[in-house]
């Protein structure tokens, strides 16, 4: 197995970067992310579906209860995110989104919009746990600033960034087809 290496060169915050990485593991490394993270993310969606389609209403799952009892005192979005308590199309957007997301992670389909409007319903997440206090800001409750939506963000961003659906990933056949082609924009939404 030959492992041909790469240079990346490029400015980054002001600083020319130089490195080697080698293509066969970074191939690999990016697979394992978008799958894990689509898992992770789809995981949570069909988790959120069953228990809405549960037959008994009182198991029904909603985000209302946590958007009335889990946010934060002191978030500084606390009325915003009462409003969304207890509306049928806020439970939809969060258990599909999470649902369709992943899926498209995992298949390698449309990256580049499910990483966007994956890493969209993260920063909300994240800005759920925001805590007001002498440490207004911060969502202390998972980590000091840095919690595992943001870290998602993140990792979002960077699949997309890359157009990891590129790599044994549907969107390397969507790519190939006459209308994207033809229409060139259609890659943004690709990749």
């Amino acid at each position: 197995m030959s492992t041909r290496t790469r240079t990346l060169d490029a400015e980054l915050f002001g600083h020319e970067t130089h490195f080697e990485y080698s293509e066969h593991w970074l191939g690999y490394a990016i697979i394992a992310m978008r799958v894990t993270m689509g898992w992770v993310l789809l995981q949570g969606g069909v988790t959120k579906l069953v228990t809405y389609l549960d037959a008994n209403p009182e198991n029904n799952w909603t985000a209302a209860g946590y958007l009335m009892n889990a946010i934060p005192e002191g978030n500084p979005f606390v009325g915003m995110w009462g409003a969304m308590a207890g509306s049928p199309l806020i439970d939809a957007l969060v258990m599909w989104g999470l649902t369709l997301t992943g899926l498209g992670l995992i298949l390698g389909a449309l990256v580049r919009w499910n990483a966007f409007w994956g890493a969209v319903m993260m920063l909300f997440f994240w800005a759920a746990a925001l805590e007001g206090g002498i440490m207004a800001g911060l969502p202390l409750a998972h980590g000091w600033v840095v919690d595992d939506h943001l870290v998602y963000a993140f990792l979002l961003f960077g699949l997309g960034a890359i157009g990891a659906g590129r790599i044994l990933g549907v969107d390397a056949r969507l790519e190939k087809l006459a209308v994207v082609e033809n229409n060139r924009w259609l890659r943004w939404f690709l990749g």
